[in-house]
């Protein structure tokens, strides 16, 4: 669908039928602008003195919209709307003398202060006014050449209408947007009986018209999208403030991908940075949304990069699956794996495989043809033997939690020689809210820097249910310090329910902890919160960890 804007004598007229039905006939919508107040050719009102409009040359305003029709990024400018200040910066031709100072005449200045801008509601204002502001022209260009004439050249102020928020100001000085004013006063601007406007929607054009010259905002979920685009290309920031407020409003998880795509696109890092957020806590809604396969590959990657994605990694890597199939068929290639590997690009390797279970990889990534013998033979190794070899897929767990980092330590002391055959630390907890457990603090080697082989669970005492786990290695620098293994993800921990902290080590004797606590509170510095640990022995097999004495010193969590 095209605009067009039109040049006609009498008055600035819009016709909202032809804009809203789109021209039904093959002629495109326009605006009718008046040659005679401030959106004819008449000198931008911001500029004492400038060359005349009727010097012949015509600004290039359409060819500079053509030219950004396909423009992804829409950027307002002197090169995008035909240039007020190349306009200015013209050199006036014999023809065409150049203005006199206001000191040299009050006629400028008079006949400046005359113009005045009509609207569609009022096309019928005086013509006397247009009549004197021509003829004090007419005077102003007869006046003969003086000697102590001196030329006082201003440059205009680009884009001052960004900096007036009502209607009321911007017709104080000009029409509401800085391309307008190059295109339609500027010192070369155009000639032409219609321009047309082939990337803009008719709908957008009239609501960008109304805000325009009625501060009157007229957006909807159909149009919003379009509006921006014009509103940002016309350079009218504050009717783009009201489409990306209308935005955020109306940002849910089934739309918050393609919101995503179209603030990135039009460069809206505010509008962006939320949709970001909003996927972190609704990973899954926003990845089963139909919108989430038409984005593009960069967007997919910058989500992809992120540590905060509240999902289990198996459902991104169906989610990058989906994805790929979609993105083939717009590449007109075979959904095959290899070309899936193709499109998915980088963003294959961004899908954290070793955080999966064994039983996940196997059952999925596995079987699907997207990775190589060798990448799948390496994820299989990584998850079945120790020590670990290296993978080229990032193993750093994501956390899809927000504020800062808290732990408990439950010893006083610290002693010598713990050993480790085979059975694990235990040790039965709850606490008096609810937390998330991300990871233990465990001691290490007594014998120097040494690295040893981990399982760490947590353990639901009344079912017996492992709710989280990690098969994993660290390494010591043989002091009585404790050394961080963390969770693939967080484990939700609720008030006043039995845990058993879990940790089975293999490795020679480390350092364990002594004159156990059996509280242990945590107040928040920030706020003053309260969380209160309370251990008990855990019955059974524990290699001789109690409340007193043993392993798992540190719990680490977030609130």
């Amino acid at each position: 669908m095209r605009c067009c804007v039109c040049l006609f004598q009498q008055s600035l007229q819009c016709s909202p039928s032809k804009m809203a039905a789109g021209e039904s006939n093959s002629r495109s919508s326009c605006l009718n602008l008046s040659n005679s107040g401030p959106l004819g050719n008449a000198p931008p009102s911001n500029s004492a003195h400038s060359s005349p409009a009727s010097n012949g040359g015509a600004v290039g305003a359409a060819a500079g919209m053509n030219r950004s029709a396909g423009n992804s990024n829409p950027q307002s400018g002197p090169e995008n709307g035909g240039g007020a200040e190349s306009a200015v910066r013209s050199t006036p031709s014999a023809q065409n003398p150049p203005r006199q100072s206001v000191g040299q005449s009050g006629a400028t200045s008079g006949a400046a202060s005359n113009m005045t801008a009509t609207s569609s509601s009022s096309s019928s204002s005086s013509a006397s006014t247009a009549s004197s502001s021509a003829d004090a022209s007419a005077a102003v260009a007869s006046l003969p050449s003086s000697p102590a004439s001196v030329l006082v050249y201003r440059e205009p102020v680009y884009n001052w209408q960004a900096t007036k928020s009502t209607v009321k100001e911007r017709f104080a000085l000009a029409v509401g947007s800085a391309v307008f004013d190059a295109m339609f006063n500027g010192g070369m601007a155009t000639t032409s009986t219609e321009i047309e406007l082939p990337d803009v929607e008719p709908a957008a054009f009239l609501a960008l018209l109304k805000f325009l010259y009625s501060d009157e905002v007229q957006i909807g979920p159909e149009t919003v999208m379009t509006t921006l685009y014009t509103a940002k290309k016309y350079a009218v920031p504050a009717l783009e403030a009201h489409c990306v407020e209308f935005l955020k409003k109306n940002l849910r998880a089934d739309n918050a991908f393609m919101l995503l795509t179209q603030a990135r696109l039009f460069d809206e890092p505010q509008l962006a940075s939320l949709c970001l957020e909003n996927i972190d806590k609704n990973t899954a809604d926003a990845l089963a949304a139909e919108g989430f396969t038409d984005i593009d590959l960069d967007t997919l990657v910058a989500v992809l990069e992120r540590d905060t994605l509240g999902v289990r990694e198996v459902r991104l890597f169906g989610a990058a699956v989906r994805w790929a199939d979609a993105e083939a068929q717009r590449q007109q290639l075979q959904p095959t794996p290899e070309n899936k590997r193709r499109v998915l690009g980088k963003a294959l390797s961004l899908i954290r495989f070793p955080l999966m279970t064994i039983e996940e990889f196997a059952a999925g990534p596995a079987q699907s043809g997207i990775l190589t013998d060798r990448e799948v033979v390496s994820l299989f190794l990584h998850f079945t033997v120790n020590p670990k070899p290296h993978v080229e897929f990032i193993d750093r767990p994501r956390c899809c939690l927000r504020g800062k980092e808290c732990s408990i330590t439950r010893f006083s002391q610290v002693e010598s020689r713990w050993g480790y055959s085979g059975t694990s630390d235990r040790i039965r907890f709850s606490v008096n809210r609810r937390i998330f457990v991300v990871g233990f603090g465990l001691y290490g080697s007594i014998h120097g820097p040494t690295d040893y082989q981990v399982n760490i669970q947590i353990i639901h005492t009344d079912s017996n249910t492992v709710l989280g786990q990690n098969d994993t290695g660290f390494s010591c620098d043989g002091t009585a310090s404790t050394f961080r293994v963390m969770f693939k993800e967080p484990v939700e921990i609720l008030p006043s329910v039995n845990y058993i902290a879990c940790a089975t080590l293999k490795g020679p004797d480390s350092h364990y902890g002594t004159k156990g606590m059996r509280k242990v509170t945590h107040e928040a510095p920030a706020t003053g919160t309260k969380t209160c640990f309370t251990f008990c022995y855990a019955a059974g097999n524990n290699n001789g960890t109690s409340v007193e004495d043993g392993q798992i010193p540190e719990v680490i969590f977030y609130t």
